[in-house]
């Protein structure tokens, strides 16, 4: 999917409020920005949502179901099957993320589980008897400071309202 929505500061701004908490008021939003309406605020929200520039939903906590291990592991595939490798690990509940790359590895995962043990067992028993799989590399992850739903958009790739013109 390729998505080319224009941002303008005013569209960073309310972004990062909704980063904050994703069930903020546009009345919460427009009070906290002090420039804005509440109207243009929902406005533009919903032309960004409508545009596939955001996307607003709840974001599931692992440790709060006790699964407080984490494991980056990339997979070394056979050429013809990666495509179909990285749908396979997609559908498995406990990895909650699935990338192919172009490089050393050509698909990432990252694993959640209750413990070492656990995932030691998927990736053993379970990712590396995929068919197509001929190597993996594990990596446990004991600290994320930043998680993917926190990205920010850089304040530099606002368009310049004086650019609209």
């Amino acid at each position: 999917m390729n998505i080319t929505y224009e941002f303008d500061k005013t569209d960073i701004k309310i972004v990062n409020l909704l980063l904050e908490d994703g069930r903020m008021s546009a009345s919460e939003i427009s009070r906290r920005m002090g420039d804005i309406s509440e109207r243009a605020i929902r406005y533009r929200i919903d032309r960004m949502i409508e545009e596939g520039a955001i996307q607003i939903s709840a974001v599931v906590n692992p440790e709060a179901l006790g699964m407080s291990v984490n494991a980056d592991v990339w997979l070394e595939v056979e050429s013809d099957m990666i495509m179909e490798v990285a749908r396979k690990m997609a559908a498995f509940e406990n990895v909650r993320y699935v990338a192919c790359g172009i490089g050393q590895n050509d698909i990432s995962i990252q694993v959640v589980a209750k413990d070492t043990g656990e995932i030691y067992y998927f990736v053993t028993e379970v990712v590396r008897k995929v068919p197509g799989v001929r190597k993996t590399t594990t990596s446990i992850v004991p600290i994320v400071l930043k998680d993917v739903y926190q990205w920010r958009i850089p304040v530099k790739m606002a368009k310049d309202i004086n650019e609209q013109a």
